[in-house]
């Protein structure tokens, strides 16, 4: 071996003129733009993807908690009063394809906006005048699991990014030791899995991060939150020498998108040991706050979302699964109705309480309605089949006009006739709450910019205050 082969040359010192031009300019370039951009800007979105970021236009609504009642909710027994329906129960409807079910609940006027409520729902009652409900939704597919994942991400065929994902992607998030959308699910999951939280094409670090809630402690919440072999300091040490190899990785190769959300997946589960541990634990709230919410499984999960968004997360999901009656339709949704009424009135006192529904936006709804004739499978205990046509979704806090009724339905609850809204319409209004045009917040990708609203949508205007 000869030494002077690992010796510095003379041409090692110096640069054609192409690398002179691309170093210089390109180094150039960065300075320009540092100094529109500002440096903190700068630094933040390179280094950064979570960091805060401001929206389109001012907008009230900072934060989103998402509580998704899979399976169906029949609005006809919940928020869209039928009264010729009742009329009419047990005659044939003309082009319905079956026998007339009226509803078994009574409706009431509520607050001083007179908003109709279902009995079923004493609790939520009492913000009437906070709530605005969208009675005229309507969706393309009557498929749990399609319908699920459509109403989540406004795909049907591509795998495209959720709702949750979006916002992160748009607004980032104001706590770095914690993700920015948190989806919170009672053990089994729901048709459509993780794509209901997946970020697709958009970088990892925008993908929901999954919490079992049944599970009875933290640890059993979010799995190795703990590490049993290393201290933090040496768990730190570890991480410096990762990122110190991807930098030189990145330098000298390229930037890879997958290895780069890895490691940031492994930087927030450092961050999450003490940050989450305390956010999870709901026993270290008051014992009148933990009455307001209840003992249940419901409760529970409401509760922690509400530490989350005061703790500066920006979306969390809850699933409040098992509205899919198809009989016994009176007896299952009075059950499955309490098991929320109370819980989510509790969210809603509570962040009024704090001085956050103003700035909290909460919605509430599953993947399409439910049709007005008997279930043929309900015999002496009817419930009700599928119905894409007509659907309805309620949101309270974060600029939403309270004490209003938008949309209407046919007489029997059929399908949306009057001033409807499609899925992307209303994911473009959600984006208009939270301060985004719906057809400016896009991702290039594959030569393409996407967006959440695919090709279309309208902003409904009627609900934002």
């Amino acid at each position: 071996m000869n030494p002077l082969e690992h010796q510095a040359q003379l041409t090692d010192y110096f640069l054609t003129r192409r690398q002179w031009l691309e170093r210089f300019g390109m180094g150039m370039g960065a300075v320009g733009l540092a100094s529109v951009l500002g440096e903190q800007t700068c630094a933040a979105a390179d280094l950064n993807p979570l960091a805060p970021k401001n929206p389109h236009f001012p907008a009230k609504a900072k934060r989103v908690i998402h509580i998704f009642a899979q399976g169906a909710p029949s609005h006809i027994d919940t928020w869209d009063p039928k009264p010729a329906l009742v009329k009419n129960d047990g005659k044939t409807i003309p082009g319905a394809g079956g026998v007339a079910f009226g509803s078994p609940f009574k409706f009431t006027k509520q607050g001083r906006s007179g908003l109709e409520f279902s009995e079923v729902f004493p609790n939520l009652a009492k913000h009437a005048d906070s709530m605005a409900v969208v009675r005229s939704l309507h969706t393309d597919i009557p498929a749990h699991d399609v319908a699920t994942v459509f109403m989540n991400t406004g795909s049907l065929r591509l795998a495209k990014p959720s709702l949750g994902s979006w916002v992160l992607y748009g607004l980032g998030t104001e706590n770095q030791n914690m993700p920015g959308f948190i989806s919170l699910r009672p053990g089994g999951g729901a048709p459509g899995g993780a794509q209901n939280y997946q970020s697709a094409f958009l970088p990892g670090i925008f993908q929901g991060s999954s919490i079992n809630t049944t599970a009875q402690s933290v640890e059993q919440m979010i799995e190795n939150i703990r590490n049993n072999y290393l201290s933090q300091k040496e768990q730190r040490r570890q991480l410096d020498l990762v990122h110190q190899l991807n930098a030189i990785h990145s330098q000298n190769l390229q930037k890879d998108a997958q290895l780069e959300a890895r490691i940031e997946a492994f930087e927030m589960a450092y961050k999450m040991q003490m940050a989450a541990t305390d956010a999870f634990d709901t026993g270290k709230e008051p014992e009148n706050i933990r009455s307001l919410y209840g003992s249940t499984a419901q409760g529970k999960q409401l509760l922690i979302a509400r530490r989350l968004v005061e703790r500066g997360v920006r979306f969390v999901q809850v699933w409040a699964s098992g509205w899919d009656h198809h009989n016994d339709l009176e007896d299952r949704l009075r059950a499955k109705a309490n098991e929320i009424d109370g819980p989510a009135a509790a969210l809603l006192t509570d962040l009024k309480q704090r001085g956050m529904l103003d700035s909290t936006l909460v919605i509430w709804g599953g993947e399409f309605g439910r049709k007005p004739t008997r279930d043929k499978n309900g015999n002496d205990e009817p419930g009700r089949d599928h119905n894409n046509r007509a659907f309805a979704h309620w949101l309270a806090g974060g600029g939403v006009k309270g004490g209003v009724a938008y949309g209407a339905t046919d007489e029997f609850g059929a399908r949306a006739v009057e001033n409807k809204v499609h899925v992307h319409d209303y994911h473009a209004t959600l984006l208009a709450l939270m301060g985004f045009d719906h057809e400016k917040l896009t991702y290039r990708y594959n030569g393409r910019d996407f967006r959440l609203t695919d090709n279309f949508g309208h902003v409904v205007k009627g609900i934002i205050a």
